[in-house]
């Protein structure tokens, strides 16, 4: 059987990095730049340290920050407006998630215009053509768009969140400067790192795990179980850089393999409530592998192992799974993550509605235990 493994062509990593971004830009013979932020990051300053290097240069480049947290339909369409009126011929996204989603989807319209609906890009996609280019910069520590065929669009009018898979979108270059993650709020900070563990996690035991994948994984989870906790409380600089990479190594796996009902479930909370994805993620990791413990404990003793618990070795399946989950908890609870899906205005009159949609996300496939929608109320009603 083959194993097919998609990875961006060059990145960079270290503080100040993206003061390789003009010398990338003109060796590609790039000439104008859309930059795409969200107005948080405009108003912090952050995009403005891009701006600075791009105009030290005399780079011109055409701003568009009208994106969501959890982005829009629209915040896609907006930005296919005003990327062709800006005469742009290359994408510079700053930003979490949000900001890397929406460049990827305006990447893919404007080459393929026929998928302008946006709602046919949901699930696997067969677009035709590459997507405009790409350079990403995040400035959180989490997502890893920047090294990901994925990009998570909201379809307001459904209340889902629409899970795009296209190798068609990838950045052709990635700047991990953690210089541009470290203004984040204790808040974000705990958020997308939990947000990454998740993706190491869910990547790890996903079924389609392969060699190449559980390698990525299992240094992912060892770095975010060492650095997260510095990264968030401390602002440790060495930490922050650290996280950058250890969500990139997750992303270069996942993107790969797949996920699983994690997201699946949380992706419908960020869709309904608006929930940020990582504490979405991080309420329910718990949960939910203590459901997946019954076919993945031999992989949770194998992470055990690898983070300061050596007596897992000897360990029953049942005290694997506990040790497991309480060691997610109490990574979570460190940061400062103590809420509950409740705290998010869930319902129990609501949870029929959110395993329906559960069950259509595209992520459920990769679970490695087989879900019912019974299941999936009963996991929400257990993290409520």
């Amino acid at each position: 059987m083959s194993v097919k493994f998609v990875l961006n062509e060059t990145s960079y990593f270290g503080r100040g990095a993206r003061e390789e971004l003009p010398g990338e830009i003109k060796k590609r013979g790039f000439n104008k730049v859309f930059l795409v932020s969200d107005s948080s990051l405009v108003e912090a300053g952050v995009t403005e340290k891009v701006e600075q290097v791009l105009k030290k240069e005399k780079i011109p480049y055409k701003l568009y920050s009208k994106i969501k947290p959890n982005p829009t339909i629209k915040n896609v369409l907006d930005g296919v407006k005003s990327c062709k009126l800006s005469k742009a011929d290359l994408i510079v996204a700053v930003g979490g998630g949000s900001s890397i989603d929406v460049a990827k989807g305006i990447s893919i319209v404007m080459t393929n215009p026929d998928r302008s609906d946006i709602k046919s890009l949901n699930g696997l996609s067969n677009t035709v053509n590459r997507g405009m280019p790409v350079i990403a910069l995040p400035t959180t520590a989490g997502t890893a768009a920047e090294v990901t065929i994925n990009y998570v669009i909201t379809d307001e009018d459904a209340k889902v969140k629409m899970v795009c898979v296209d190798p068609n979108d990838i950045p052709i270059l990635s700047i991990v400067d953690s210089e541009l993650m470290e203004t984040m709020p204790k808040s974000l900070a705990a958020a997308t790192g939990m947000d990454a563990l998740t993706h190491a996690v869910e990547g790890y035991i996903t079924k389609a795990h392969n060699e190449i994948s559980d390698m990525f994984h299992m240094k992912a989870i060892q770095m975010i179980f060492k650095y997260l906790p510095s990264a968030v409380n401390d602002k440790n600089p060495e930490a922050i850089e650290m996280m950058g990479m250890a969500q990139y190594i997750a992303g270069m796996g996942f993107s790969n393999v797949g996920l699983g009902i994690v997201h699946s479930m949380a992706h419908q909370l960020g869709a309904v409530y608006d929930t940020p994805h990582g504490i979405a993620n991080a309420m329910l990791l718990p949960t939910v592998m203590r459901f997946n413990g019954e076919v993945s404990a031999n992989r949770f003793r194998e992470i055990l192992v690898n983070i300061g618990r050596p007596d897992a070795a000897n360990l029953n399946d049942q005290d694997v799974i506990n040790t497991f989950v309480w060691m997610i908890s109490e990574l979570s609870k460190s940061v400062g993550i103590t809420q509950t899906i409740k705290d998010y205005g869930v319902k129990e009159e609501d949870l029929e509605m959110l395993a329906e949609k559960a069950m259509n996300d595209p992520c459920k496939p990769g679970n490695p235990r087989e879900v019912t929608k019974e299941d999936f109320i009963e996991l929400y009603r257990r993290a409520m």
